[in-house]
C-alpha cells in the first residue's frame, strides 16, 4: 500500500499520456531534412522521451554548433504542435486516479509550461491540477530544477512530495530533489534502467496511487 502524500507531482509523457507516436513522429519529420543523420529506429527515438531533445541531437550530431541544435528544436516544436496530438491517448485509469487522489497535484515535465497546459486541457486533465509546471529556461530532468520550481509554486517541501514518472531521468531528478519517487511500469522507461535509481514505489496502473479509484473501477467491472 502506497501512503498518501500532501503533494503529488507527475511527469506527462509515458506517465499520464501515451504520446510516443506524436513525439517520435515529429522528431522523425524534423530529422528527415538532415542528410547526415544516421539511421535511427522508432524505439531508439522513444528512449529519449522525457529528456531534452538536445541530448538526442547531441548524440546524433556530435560537435554540431548550438545554432543547429536550436534550429532542429524549433522545427520539432513546430511539427509537434501542428500534429494536434492526434495520435496521443490518455492511459487507462488516469482520470479516475487523479479524481480520487487527495492532496495537491502538479506537473514536472520537460515540455514547456504553455504546451503542457494546452495538452492537459485538450485531454480533459487540466482540471485536476493545482499547478502546471514545465521546463522553462532552466536545466531539464535529470536535473531537479523543474521539481524544485513546482514545489516552490505549491509552497511545499520535498519531504511532502511523491513524484510519479516513467523514465530514469524522472527517478534521478526525484532523488536529486529529495522527494519520494514512484515508477510506473507501463511507460517508456525500461524496468532495469528505472531500478538503478531504486524508486520508493512501483505501480502498474495509476489507480494504485488512490485505492478508492481502483475499487471504483473494479466495482464497475464486476
Amino acid at each position: 500500500m502506497i501512503p498518501t502524500f500532501p503533494v503529488y507531482l507527475f511527469d506527462i509523457d509515458g506517465t499520464l499520456l501515451e504520446s510516443a507516436a506524436d513525439i517520435v513522429g515529429a522528431v522523425q519529420e524534423a530529422l528527415a531534412g538532415a542528410p547526415d543523420c544516421p539511421p535511427v529506429t522508432y524505439d531508439f527515438l522513444a528512449s529519449y522521451i522525457g529528456r531534452h531533445l538536445f541530448d538526442l541531437f547531441g548524440d546524433l550530431f556530435p560537435g554540431a554548433p548550438q545554432s543547429r541544435m536550436d534550429e532542429l528544436l524549433a522545427q520539432y516544436r513546430q511539427i509537434y504542435l501542428a500534429r494536434g496530438h492526434k495520435m496521443t491517448r490518455v492511459y487507462p485509469g488516469v482520470p479516475d486516479a487523479l479524481a480520487a487522489l487527495g492532496g495537491r497535484k502538479g506537473t514536472a515535465t520537460t515540455k514547456g509550461t504553455p504546451t503542457t497546459r494546452a495538452v492537459l486541457d485538450q485531454f480533459g486533465l487540466l482540471r485536476f491540477f493545482d499547478h502546471v509546471q514545465g521546463t522553462d529556461g532552466f536545466p531539464s530532468k535529470p536535473a531537479p530544477d523543474v521539481i524544485f520550481t513546482a514545489l516552490a509554486a505549491l509552497g511545499a517541501r520535498p519531504e511532502d512530495c511523491l513524484f510519479v514518472g516513467d523514465s530514469p531521468a524522472d527517478m534521478e531528478a526525484g532523488r536529486r530533489a529529495g522527494v519520494k519517487t514512484c515508477a510506473v511500469t507501463y511507460g517508456y522507461g525500461r524496468r532495469e534502467a528505472l531500478a538503478e535509481f531504486t524508486p520508493d514505489y512501483w505501480i502498474d496502473d495509476l489507480r494504485e496511487l488512490a485505492p478508492t479509484a481502483a475499487t471504483m473501477v473494479h466495482s464497475k467491472d464486476a
